[in-house]
Formats: structure tokens, C-alpha cells, sequence
């Protein structure tokens, strides 16, 4: 915590001088040195803390660089705030470690899960059946695909039901669900339901491709890979370089497909250099704006929401949105229309200022070390998708307010569902 300090007030101070790319280096190298810290302790390549601390102070860092026009100089506290989004997590985690331990031998000697399968073919069909049908009628009802249509950027966004696309998108969790069950059939299922496990996760994840989400894929490949290597007793980090060769040109056909080029791209997000590469472009527009966003929120608020914004799942997943309009009237404040993705922590500020942030942080802090702790005496193989999960959101922690997210929550809750499923029917023969 002492060298991020440094790193931190150092960047602060750098920025002010408007020596942007030595503000940003200098707090993406502590990210990485945070992240290396706590995979040698651990050998967990997906240690909560570790994904935070990279992606978390990472991501500040590029947004430090400032290579657009649109990026400023950010508010005093802004940077506060920042600070304490990190440090209130890294805290938490830390005395629970001191007080009770890590709770865990080396990352690389824990013992998988194995179990029964069938519940799990069970979710794997289920899950993927629905998300297919909810398609299906989001389609004719809606009258497109957007994956067809050419010109319309924006199609992709507009394609949704109100609480039919919650289960649509459902299918993202269905390759996670796949890595289980060939962990715990470990090859030995009939050559029939292997070959329905490998169709129904094809399906998962071509309906992302005909919605052209790219994140919804990107996701669910994401979730997958976590599950997978939280269930391994070693894992090789070159096997990564494999899943990017997967991801990459899939994100760039989609990008093609929704009508996204390299002027388009550098225009919407007025690119100090007007050629950037796309592959430049599109990553630092997606990570950098949302801080920028940020900064927007504490410069222009007028008041308050009082916790109000933060549960707006629970105002959409009850249906008490309708009734009661003024429940989710709360504007967005961004620096441009077209880049909406925020932070974890946008609804935190926007609820009760730092103090909701430094509060936030310190509860995900909690959160991470309780299911960091949880993950070698895993009973129930869901466990590990929920972790995954937690994976995932903070990884993405620059991306959008998850955890104010009705879809985070509808995950949540579906995972919750499975889990006491395989509960109930784990010993069944």
C-alpha cells in the first residue's frame, strides 16, 4: 500500500504538471507490481485482489495518458475518491488476512472439484433453451437481427425486451457451466450428451454473434477461462495467447458488423491522433472515458441520490419502476452521448459521495477475500462460476456500475437458483 501511495501521489502531482504520459506510466507500473505481489504469494492467476489492483489502477493509468481531446484535467476529488475506491478494498482484504489468514497453501496444490455431472447437463440445456427462445422472440417480435442489418451502429443497443433480454443474455453463462461438466464428467459421459453439452454451448455463443454484442461475448469467454482456471491445480499462463487467438477475431467482426470503423471510432472519441489504430482505439476508449465519465459525475452533481441509484435492480427486478417513474429518474452525467459505460463506482459517488465509495469499496473488499477464502473448500461446483463472476466484475471494474446493474444481479440470482439445484439433486443417480 506504501508503494501505491508514492506511485499515486507522484501521478497526482505529475498530472498537474500536465506530464500526462509520465502520470500514466507511472501508475500502470504500479498496477502491475500490485498484481505480481499478490500472484506470488498465492500462485492464483485470478486472485481477486491481484485482478483489481491490475485492472482497477491499470485502467487509471491509461486514462492518465490523456490521448483525446476529450479528457481533462480531473478534479482534486476525483482523484480522492479514486484513491479511496482502491485503497478502502486493498485495506479490508489485508486485515482479514492478518487477523485470520489467507486461509490456503499455495494456489497450486489446491484440489479440484469433482462431483456429479448431470445436474449440470441439466443447467447447460435448460439455461441455453430459454436463452434461445427469448431470442427467437425478441426477433419477431422486434422484426430484425442485428447481426444482418449494415449501417445502423446503434441496432445492437435497441435490440432488447423489457425482461425478456435478461434471459436472452442468460446464455453467457452457459460455457462456464460447460468447463464444469467436463471437469467433473472428465470425458467419461455418453458420446450422446457430450455431443449436446458441445451444441448447446455453439448455440450460447453464437447468440452474442446475432445480437453483435460484443461484450455479452467477450464475457462469456471471460467466465469461462476464470471457471476453468479456478478448477485447475496448475494452470499455464500461455494458454491465454490461445484465448485471444479466439477472441480477437470475433471482437473484430463484430466491430465490422455493427458498423464501427477506425474514422468513426477515433471521431466519436476525438483522438489527439486522428490515425490511431483501431486496436488502440477501441480498448482505451472503453477503459479510459469511463474515468472521464467519473470525473463528469463529481464536477456536476448537484445533490445527492441517497442510495436511491444504487437499487435500481431492485426497482426494475420488482416491476416498481413503472409505477413509480420518479424511483429511477436520476440523469447520467458524461463527457459526450455516445460514451454511456461508467465505473464500479460511479453509483457509489452518486449515492453518497466519497463516502459511499470509500464504504463500497471496503464491502467488495470483504467480499473478494471471503470468496478467495471459499475457493479451496468448494462443496457445490457453482461456487466456482460464482467466483468467476466476481472475477469477471472486477477485471471490468472500469467498465460499468455492476453491482447497480439489474443484469449483474439476474446473474446472481440465476446462479443462485442453479446452485441449489445441483444441491437438491447432487447424490441422485
Amino acid at each position: 500500500m506504501i508503494v501505491y501511495l508514492i506511485c499515486y501521489i507522484a501521478s497526482y502531482f505529475l498530472a498537474r504538471g500536465e506530464h500526462y504520459y509520465l502520470s500514466g506510466i507511472l501508475l500502470m507500473a504500479a498496477a502491475l507490481w500490485l498484481y505480481i505481489q499478490d500472484y506470488r504469494k498465492t500462485g492464483n492467476l485470478i486472485h481477486l485482489r491481484g485482478l483489481f489492483s491490475l485492472f482497477w489502477v491499470g485502467g487509471q493509468g491509461l486514462a492518465c495518458l490523456k490521448l483525446s481531446h476529450l479528457q481533462t484535467d480531473w478534479a482534486l476529488l476525483t482523484w480522492v475518491c479514486l484513491a479511496l475506491s482502491y485503497a478502502g478494498f486493498w485495506a479490508v482484504f489485508e486485515l482479514l488476512v492478518r487477523i485470520y489468514g489467507s486461509g490456503q497453501d499455495h494456489y497450486g496444490r489446491w484440489r479440484s472439484y469433482a462431483g456429479n455431472p448431470k445436474p449440470v447437463f441439466h443447467m447447460i440445456c435448460a439455461v441455453t433453451i430459454m436463452s434461445l427462445a427469448c431470442f427467437v422472440v425478441e426477433a419477431a417480435v422486434l422484426g430484425y437481427v442485428p447481426l444482418l442489418l449494415r449501417g445502423v451502429p446503434h441496432a445492437y443497443s435497441e435490440f432488447h425486451l423489457t425482461g425478456i433480454h435478461y434471459l436472452t443474455v442468460s446464455c453467457v453463462l452457459v460455457p462456464s457451466l460447460t468447463v464444469l461438466y467436463f471437469h467433473m464428467s472428465r470425458g467419461r459421459g455418453s458420446e450422446r450428451m457430450l455431443f449436446v453439452v458441445v451444441l448447446m454451448t455453439a448455440v450460447s455463443l453464437l447468440i452474442p454473434i446475432l445480437c453483435v454484442s460484443r461484450f455479452q461475448f467477450v464475457f462469456a469467454v471471460v467466465l469461462a477461462a476464470f471457471t476453468y482456471i479456478s478448477l485447475q491445480k496448475t494452470f499455464n499462463p500461455l494458454y491465454l495467447l490461445g484465448l485471444l487467438v479466439v477472441l480477437i477475431p470475433v471482437y473484430l467482426i463484430l466491430t465490422v458488423a455493427r458498423s464501427h470503423d477506425v474514422a468513426y471510432l477515433n471521431g466519436i472519441f476525438e483522438m489527439k491522433y486522428s490515425k490511431m489504430p483501431i486496436f488502440i482505439t477501441q480498448p482505451y476508449m472503453y477503459i479510459a472515458n469511463n474515468y472521464e465519465n467519473f470525473n463528469c459525475l463529481v464536477e456536476a452533481l448537484p445533490e445527492h441520490s441517497l442510495g436511491m441509484k444504487s437499487l435500481f435492480p431492485l426497482w426494475a427486478l420488482t416491476g416498481l419502476k413503472f409505477f413509480f417513474p420518479q424511483l429511477i429518474n436520476y440523469p447520467i452525467y458524461v463527457n459526450k452521448k455516445e460514451l454511456t459505460t461508467l465505473t464500479m463506482f460511479y453509483d457509489a459517488f452518486y449515492d453518497f459521495g466519497w463516502a459511499g465509495v470509500l464504504l463500497f469499496s471496503c464491502l467488495l473488499g470483504l467480499l473478494a477475500y471471503l470468496l478467495v477464502i471459499k475457493l479451496r473448500e468448494m462443496r457445490n461446483p457453482l461456487g466456482y462460476l460464482l467466483y468467476a463472476q466476481m472475477a469477471a466484475y472486477l477485471m471490468l471494474s472500469f467498465f460499468t456500475t455492476w453491482f447497480s446493474n439489474t443484469t449483474t444481479w439476474f446473474y446472481l440470482i440465476l446462479t443462485g437458483m442453479m446452485a441449489l439445484y445441483y444441491g437438491m439433486n447432487a447424490h441422485r443417480r
